[in-house]
């Protein structure tokens, strides 16, 4: 009998798990899930997908482990996700939660509500460019309007090493374009950037050389003292001639890059600039 209620206080806790899709966001999370011994397999109707999992040595899902799943978690593209949703609705037994892992979808991206079944996003900020990438140290945004789901998510989020944010639904798109900035929209600054070095005559591979340990310890700073406090550059100390040598010497598709991103700067510097530093900074950059 005590057997049988510790086995049933650990499904309870981690309740068994289908993930779709076999693909770099799923390889990780179901590896991530299996080490904590969650109950997890992979479903792929694809011979791909299917082999993907056996390399990666999870489970392939069966007609048995579908219908015993209670979340099932889509990490397929975002524009998959309304038909996968819906034919997976139709043969799933509602007691299975529906859990999408995009950042911009809302939950109505699964379908209507039905009774009886919970709808959830579990979106992980961490760029996965392999299965076998770690998710520790990370952060997962996650929506639902089941406190149930809330938990199991939450629990899932923990055994992996993410932390938690809540994303209410009619700010997701708030959300997800502050997620990008902080990727895609760096990986995009960090090539403005080479190409400012580039017409100093620097090649692109020694401008990324040298740009990735500057970026490096910027987010170093930025991590220990907050955005005011790890805030460097000519902004912060008022250089308004430093500023104006740098608007002339950029590409013309680069300098409005610097001159919307000093502006966020100076809003930054706050009170440690000189009111005839701040003003001097203002006519440059609010120049058009």
């Amino acid at each position: 009998m005590e057997s049988k209620r510790r086995t049933a206080a650990r499904s309870a806790r981690r309740p068994p798990v289908v993930i779709v899709g076999a693909g770099r966001l799923g390889g990780a999370l179901g590896l991530a899930l299996r080490a904590k011994r969650w109950p997890v397999s992979l479903h792929s109707r694809g011979a791909e997908g299917r082999q993907r999992a056996k390399a990666l040595g999870l489970k392939h899902a069966t007609p048995a482990d579908l219908r015993r799943a209670r979340v099932v978690i889509l990490c397929v593209p975002d524009a998959a996700v309304p038909s996968v949703a819906t034919e997976l609705s139709a043969t799933l037994p509602r007691t299975a939660a529906l859990v999408h892992t995009a950042g911009a979808l809302s939950l109505d991206a699964l379908g209507p509500e039905q009774k009886g079944r919970a709808r959830g996003s579990f979106h992980p900020l961490c760029a996965v460019s392999s299965p076998r990438d770690s998710l520790v140290g990370h952060t997962a945004a996650v929506s639902t309007r089941s406190r149930a789901l809330r938990d199991v998510l939450r629990r899932m989020a923990a055994d992996v090493g993410l932390s938690v944010i809540d994303v209410p639904e009619a700010h997701r798109a708030a959300y997800h374009a502050g997620a990008v900035m902080s990727a895609g929209g760096l990986v995009a600054l960090a090539d403005a950037a080479v190409a400012a070095l580039g017409v100093a005559g620097i090649s692109p591979d020694a401008a990324l050389a040298a740009l990735l340990p500057l970026m490096r310890s910027a987010l170093r700073g930025l991590e220990a003292r907050g955005p005011s406090g790890g805030l460097t550059g000519p902004i912060v100390r008022g250089d308004a001639g430093v500023v104006a040598a740098h608007l002339g010497a950029l590409p013309e598709d680069v300098a409005p890059l610097y001159r919307l991103l000093s502006r966020r700067a100076l809003r930054l510097a706050g009170e440690r600039l000189s009111p005839e530093s701040r003003a001097a900074l203002e006519r440059l950059l609010l120049r058009s």
